[in-house]
């Protein structure tokens, strides 16, 4: 027997849609607390945000003069609301602990209840409400010797680390007691996750155009990519956009949701602050392809540039930025949400541009290196 479909009707729809509109959590996690999948989450996001400005235009055919101001006051009082909780979390999320995240809880705030608080800090109530109980002392001990090992070798999984714990003397130990004690501490072994590339058949797809070219000025070619971040609950996504030249991170943007449009804000932050680049190359993935990414670069006169299909070498220096980011900066801490990750990234996108020396500059800094070329680049 079939299960009935479930109806959600449009409040249900613009709530869910709103939260994933803030870009606080994670996707998945949204869908998991409203009982829903993450694409309809991803969908109605991307129906909110294409239909903002309907709700704000006036004299439309449908409602009367009276029903529209009523809607406009309920959407003015609905940001009013969102920019307080937002002002409260940025003075309380700066790199918290869950233990420091717990103490920032109001109980007695006039405005806020205690579950919007949590939500707000990507902090589940049950932890604020735990009481922890001491680990017996033979635990800890696994504990500690498990965390050793992992951070001289990040890449053991469970099975890795139960040889090695062996090898060490903590017989007998199995594996499926180690891989609930690196759960519980939130271990995972580093190592390749699916493509986050997708093609989609009805975009047209470009030709590589970077094949024997001599990069010679920035500007010349820029770059741009899509990776994951893991997140307390889930996991984010960072594009990046880069000149070939220099390789300085231009602009960067962070999304829960997997489309063309927090790609699209990241190149238009670029152009605007960089310049025009002459080539932008990307992969064939469908936020690369879709006519709201093109169009723009089109437009400005840039000649689009696409990678083979399989050939990850051909975006070779995003793809090498991605492993530097993702070795001094990622792995190294535990983000707890979003408001974190950018915080973070932030900070080492900056210290990556202007005081991280780089090998195949002759120790020169990107930003060194971009700015140092920009005169006889403009002169030509």
């Amino acid at each position: 027997m079939s299960r009935k479909r479930r109806q959600h009707n449009a409040a249900f729809k613009a709530k869910v849609a709103l939260e994933a509109l803030k870009n606080i959590e994670p996707v998945h996690a949204i869908a998991a607390r409203h009982g829903v999948h993450p694409t309809q989450v991803s969908q109605w996001k991307k129906e909110l945000g294409d239909r903002l400005p309907e709700l704000f235009a006036r004299g439309g055919a449908s409602g009367t003069a009276g029903e529209t101001q009523e809607r406009e006051k309920e959407l003015f009082e609905e940001i009013g609301r969102l920019k307080m909780e937002l002002e409260w979390l940025k003075k309380k999320l700066v790199n918290s602990s869950v233990e420091q995240r717990r103490h920032m809880i109001e109980p007695a705030h006039p405005k806020l209840a205690v579950t919007r608080q949590c939500e707000l800090l990507g902090l589940p109530r049950s932890s604020f409400y735990y009481e922890p109980r001491p680990v017996p002392s033979q635990q800890a001990r696994l504990m500690r010797a498990i965390d050793e090992l992992y951070l001289a070798h990040p890449f053991y999984g469970s099975r890795q680390m139960t040889r090695a714990l062996r090898r060490e003397g903590y017989e007998p130990i199995g594996r499926k007691r180690v891989q609930r004690l690196m759960r519980l501490m939130g271990l995972e072994a580093i190592y390749q996750k699916p493509n986050l590339s997708r093609r989609d058949v009805a975009h047209k797809i470009y030709p590589y155009l970077l094949r024997k070219l001599a990069v010679t000025r920035p500007n010349q070619v820029w770059a741009t990519d899509i990776t994951y971040v893991a997140i307390q609950g889930g996991f984010i996504y960072l594009c990046a956009v880069i000149d070939w030249y220099s390789r300085r991170v231009l602009a960067w943007e962070l999304s829960n949701t997997l489309d063309a449009s927090f790609c699209v804000r990241a190149v238009a932050r670029a152009m605007a602050e960089h310049g025009v680049p002459e080539i932008f190359n990307t992969d064939q993935g469908c936020q690369f392809t879709s006519t709201e990414f093109t169009a723009p670069l089109l437009d400005r006169g840039v000649r689009l540039s696409m990678d083979g299909k399989g050939r990850a070498l051909d975006n070779v220096f995003v793809e090498r930025l991605w492993r530097t980011v993702k070795y001094e900066e990622i792995y190294l801490r535990g983000y707890v949400s979003m408001v974190d990750a950018h915080a973070h990234l932030d900070r080492y996108f900056d210290f990556y541009n202007h005081r991280r020396p780089h090998s195949s500059l002759a120790d020169r800094t990107p930003d060194e290196t971009y700015r140092a070329a920009l005169p006889a680049a403009v002169n030509q």
